[in-house]
Parts: structure tokens; sequence; C-alpha cells
């Protein structure tokens, strides 16, 4: 059984899925894709940014000891 410690208790199964259709209840089942699409959109932007933000601090740090 998963649950998950919240300092208001813990959510359990039945909790997550009380959740679930509150959200299918208030969105409806057509604007359910349209916001996963856009939130996988997000985390998929957001992945992109961190890998290139590292990726020009290693060049950063390179370039550095290369003029050393």
């Amino acid at each position: 059984m998963i649950a998950y410690i919240l300092p208001l208790g813990v959510i359990g199964p039945q909790q997550l899925i009380l959740i679930a259709v509150i959200v299918l209840i208030l969105f409806g089942g057509k604007k359910i894709p349209e916001l996963m699409g856009g939130i996988g959109k997000g985390i998929k932007e957001f992945k992109k940014a961190t890998s290139d933000d590292q990726s020009d601090k290693i060049t950063d740090e390179t370039e550095k000891k290369e003029q050393n």
C-alpha cells in the first residue's frame, strides 16, 4: 500500500482516487489531456533549460582552465 506522509496526515490510495474524481468533475474529460500535455511541455522545457545551463557552465569552466 502506497502512502505519503504529510504534516496533516497520511494520503493513501482512497484519498488519491477522491482527488482524481474531483479533478475530473472540475475540468471534465476533454480538458484533462490538454492539461497533461501542457504540463508535459513545461517539464520538457524545464529539463532542456537546466541541461543547457549545465552545458554552458561546463564550457565556461573549460575555457577558464584553457586560459590559465
